[in-house]
């Protein structure tokens, strides 16, 4: 029992700290640093419009990469044929579908 006390102070401290912080930047007038919830990153909303040139391209870290960037995406996912995927949605995805040789087939978002 006596080793549970100071563990749970240091939890309480530890989240105390952390709304500390949170009040202490909003009083110098800057937003609170913001959090990363699931399916979202702040500042980043996957859209297609103008992706579709990398339709047929090749499935390479350096295509990957540069549709991450033309799509605003946070998170890149790569869909090689007869790949399962989740069917959970997040707005701050892209993900990239490929043909049997490897090339891609469909960009979306989610």
């Amino acid at each position: 029992m006596r080793s549970i006390v100071p563990l749970a102070v240091i939890v309480l401290a530890a989240c105390t700290t952390n709304q500390q912080a949170a009040e202490a930047a909003s009083d110098h007038g800057r937003p609170p640093q913001a959090t990363a919830i699931h399916g979202v990153t702040p500042g980043h909303k996957c859209a297609t419009p103008g992706i579709e040139k990398f339709i047929g391209a090749a499935g390479t870290s350096q295509a990957g990469a540069a549709i991450k960037r033309a799509s605003k995406a946070a998170v890149l996912r790569w869909a090689p044929p007869g790949y399962m995927l989740t069917m959970d949605y997040r707005e701050d995805r892209v993900t990239v579908y490929l043909g049997p040789d490897r090339k891609v087939t469909k960009i979306s978002c989610g």
